[in-house]
């Protein structure tokens, strides 16, 4: 309609041009979208056959694979845009193959398609690296929504386990290690640690840490950041006689990339 509107006083000649300009747009929309290559991992036929037809026909290059075993050999050996990973398959599960892609250093965005009212599933499929589940039934238009989201958002480096050297810390077992101690630490503890590390080699303010790990409207001295610093050099560096934590005078803290 609008481009009808904007070439209705033109020329001949002028109008021609439009028209093939309009025809260059959509079939180089339709050629990126073609490009655009997705790995459904679903043994249930009917939904994989289903799935196969309508996402080639909003032009995106589909394979279909039943067992999890193959599906995560293809998830490994070829480049993906995206991965739409069923939890029940026979060979491997849906969570296995997630994790693994992640410690493989697979970074392909997944959407994890889970059963109806599962929120264990839900929780599950974040904590192993997925970046969004879909419970089933689900609407495709839904389906293509998370898809272009996922895809706009773009491949980037999500490990399930932040480490800095030989200090390891997995969010989803609240647990961390170093040269494979495991060392306890409390609730704020633990997500002061999970800020820097997921942000290591980078300078972190008092006003910074406060609002992650505390909140926005917390009130209290501004020092308790360094106390809980102190607090947590004493559990992961100095009984290992490290220094991953570095204070930036008048700047902030910094933990090192290589976990000092």
């Amino acid at each position: 309609m609008v481009f009808a509107i904007l070439v209705k006083n033109l020329g001949p000649y002028s109008f021609l041009k439009a028209v093939r300009l309009e025809l260059l747009l959509v079939y180089s929309s339709a050629f990126v979208r073609l490009l655009m290559r997705v790995l459904v991992i679903e043994d249930e036929v009917r939904l994989g056959d289903a799935l196969k037809r309508g996402l080639e026909a909003e032009g995106f290059a589909v394979d279909v694979i039943q067992n999890g075993t193959e599906g995560l050999w293809m998830a490994t050996e070829n480049p993906y845009d995206l991965i739409l990973l069923d939890i029940m398959l026979p060979g491997t599960n849906g969570f296995k193959i997630c994790g693994t892609l992640r410690e493989r250093e697979v970074w392909t965005p997944i959407l994890m398609l889970t059963a109806k009212d599962g929120e264990l599933d839900e929780a599950e499929s974040l904590d192993t690296g997925a970046d969004d589940f879909l419970s089933k039934p689900f609407s495709f238009t839904v389906l293509l929504a998370r898809m272009r989201a996922l895809l706009r958002r773009g491949v980037t480096e999500r490990p399930v386990v932040l480490s800095a050297g030989n200090l390891h810390l997995d969010p989803a077992s609240h647990s961390v290690t170093r040269d494979d101690i495991g060392i306890i630490l409390t609730s704020r503890e633990f997500s002061l640690l999970e800020l820097l590390m997921r942000r290591k080699g980078e300078v972190l303010t008092k006003k910074v840490i406060l609002e992650h790990v505390w909140d926005y409207d917390f009130e209290g001295d501004s020092n308790i950041v360094e106390v809980y610093i102190g607090y947590l050099r004493k559990k992961i560096d100095a009984p290992f006689d490290k220094r991953a934590i570095r204070t930036i005078r008048g700047v902030g803290y910094l933990l090192e990339e290589n976990g000092g």
